[in-house]
């Protein structure tokens, strides 16, 4: 997986998280497959189409608090997740 410093991109905006689709065990497939950018301060209450019980490893910037919840619209036990 990338190191959380290196999320800020050198010509880019800022990402707060980057959620994968992909997860393994083996370094080489670790945080790899399509990749869900969150940027800061960003409030989401439903995951974009196609990402609902997708993401499988994800990776949290420096300065940077992710929280995340077992059911849509922020229900359910939530679970936080930082650099």
């Amino acid at each position: 997986c990338p190191s959380p410093a290196s999320l800020r991109p050198p010509d880019g905006p800022r990402v707060c998280a980057q959620l994968y689709a992909d997860s393994s065990a083996y370094d080489e497939r670790c945080c790899a497959g399509a990749a869900l950018l969150v940027a800061p301060g960003a409030d989401v209450p439903f995951m974009p189409g196609g990402w609902g019980d997708r993401a499988s490893s994800l990776v949290v910037g420096p300065r940077c608090e992710l929280t995340v919840w077992a059911l849509p619209g922020k229900r359910g036990k939530s679970r936080k997740f930082s650099a």
